[in-house]
């Protein structure tokens, strides 16, 4: 994969952007660098990247703007940059469909690991992998159970609702917010601790069925991470 894997960098800084680039050439990845959000999208739909690294502070065109452009017409595997950790609640606020979230200052070794990261889960879902996933979590929505491999794992309502918005995105970051929202129908004000509560027990039944999907994002919020070794 990463032979032919292409990485889009939109980078205004040219010291980073070169930066990145040597570490993801070096990765074997083939790499372009555009150093602004202008025609950025035009850019993107007409080749076609394998996953982008977003920087949200761009001349021109800023990166949340980039980013919803490229969302009306691509699924490519978008991994925002930013300077400011306090952004980042309020980015998957918005919903923007990234997926994921780096903070400056960053290694570049991680920002590559990150890279393989999140084309490795897109590779799965492209390729078919995930109906793996559906095929091991088989959600039973009358009776708010799931099956585990056949196991049969018994959730209360809100940890039935938090695993349906979760397995419907794997690998995709929600904050505790819009898990809220998901969970909780008749839109009561519940705080971060609940959320953290209901799914500290969720992953405990999951666990317990052998199942270790839902991974932690300090900072943002949560994700399904299907390990495929895992659920083996």
């Amino acid at each position: 994969m990463n032979e032919t894997a292409h990485i889009l960098v939109i980078e205004d800084e040219v010291k980073l952007a070169a930066l990145l680039h040597d570490y993801l050439v070096a990765a074997n990845y083939r790499v372009s660098v555009l150093d602004s959000g202008a025609g950025a999208s035009v850019w993107v739909r007409e080749n076609t990247p394998s996953a982008i690294l977003l920087d949200l502070m761009l001349p021109d065109k800023d990166g949340l703007s980039v980013c919803r452009e490229i969302r009306e017409f691509s699924s490519v595997p978008i991994l925002i940059v930013t300077a400011r950790v306090e952004e980042i609640d309020r980015l998957v606020g918005l919903e923007l469909g990234a997926d994921d979230y780096i903070c400056k200052p960053f290694s570049p070794r991680e920002v590559v690991a990150r890279v393989k990261a999140v084309l490795r889960r897109s590779s799965l879902r492209n390729a078919g992998s995930g109906t793996a996933l559906i095929a091991a979590l088989e959600l039973d929505e009358a009776r708010f159970e799931i099956r585990v491999h056949g196991q049969r794992v018994v959730l209360t309502p809100v940890e039935f609702r938090l695993l349906k918005k979760l397995i419907a995105h794997p690998g995709q970051v929600f904050s505790r917010q819009q898990l809220i929202n998901a969970s909780y129908l008749d839109h009561r004000i519940v705080s971060d601790r609940t959320v953290d509560s209901h799914i500290k027990n969720l992953r405990h039944k999951l666990i317990a069925a052998g199942a270790d999907a839902i991974s932690s994002v300090y900072g943002v919020g949560y994700r399904l991470e299907w390990n495929a070794d895992a659920a083996a």
